[in-house]
């Protein structure tokens, strides 16, 4: 069974509901015909609209979709959880969300789930979350390198293009020694990772594209992922 991240840089039903384009790419990957799936909105303390904005984007397609709340009763994380074909992690605060997690335990059931075959995705702080340390916004000033669940190796960065902050924060982080490189994400584009060896940039917006950053005598060079566009 492949282990599966796909780690989305902007964009999706948070920003265009009804769309449907990445999330029909997420389904895609579990194999399943009619799989579950799970949106866990943590990271905006489950926000309500959010929510409706996956249902709405969610309900057209062929899948069941749930959603898991942390912010009013909570269900049996442990049988919730090996359930889904897929995870879905919305935006927001990375470390709020993190801490939330690790005090239910859903961060080691999410391990569990992954490692047994379960999709995992998300987009800014769902795809922040599941690799070592990520760069974040969860400060009101100034971006910040955290450590996150380490599924996967190394250290994200989603917005890469859409916000004019980001990538003088990588080449600062890469400069000072905090990181080695960094998985940077652009806004629609989703860097899917397979058994954490095997990387494509998917792109359902413009010719976006992931990279892995690194510097070299104060230069970054950003190596663009094999791309596979999805947009119709």
């Amino acid at each position: 069974m492949d282990k599966q991240i796909i780690a989305i840089g902007g964009g999706g039903f948070g920003r265009n509901p009804g769309d449907g384009v990445i999330e029909q790419y997420i389904l895609d990957q579990t194999g399943k015909e009619k799989p579950n799936i799970c949106f866990i909105p943590t990271a905006t303390g489950d926000n309500e609209a959010y929510k409706v904005n996956y249902y709405s984007t969610f309900s057209k397609l062929n899948c069941n979709p749930i959603h898991l709340d942390f912010f009013k009763r909570t269900p049996d994380l442990e049988q919730l959880i090996p359930q889904q074909d897929a995870i879905f992690v919305g935006g927001g605060n990375t470390k709020s969300m993190l801490a939330v997690w690790k005090d239910w335990n859903l961060d080691k059931l999410l391990k569990d789930a992954y490692e047994k075959g379960v999709v995992m995705s998300g987009v800014s702080a769902g795809a922040n979350c599941w690799f070592e340390r990520a760069v974040v916004d969860s400060w009101e000033k100034d971006l910040r390198v955290i450590d996150c669940m380490g599924f996967v190796k190394g250290n994200c960065c989603p917005h890469y293009d859409e916000e004019p902050q980001r990538r003088p924060a990588v080449k600062k982080f890469l400069k000072d020694g905090i990181m080695e490189s960094c998985y940077s994400v652009e806004g629609n584009c989703a860097l899917h990772i397979k058994n954490d060896d095997e990387y494509l940039s998917v792109d359902f917006g413009k010719e976006k594209n992931a990279y892995i950053v690194s510097i070299d005598d104060d230069k970054v060079k950003e190596a663009a992922f094999n791309r596979l566009s999805i947009r119709t």
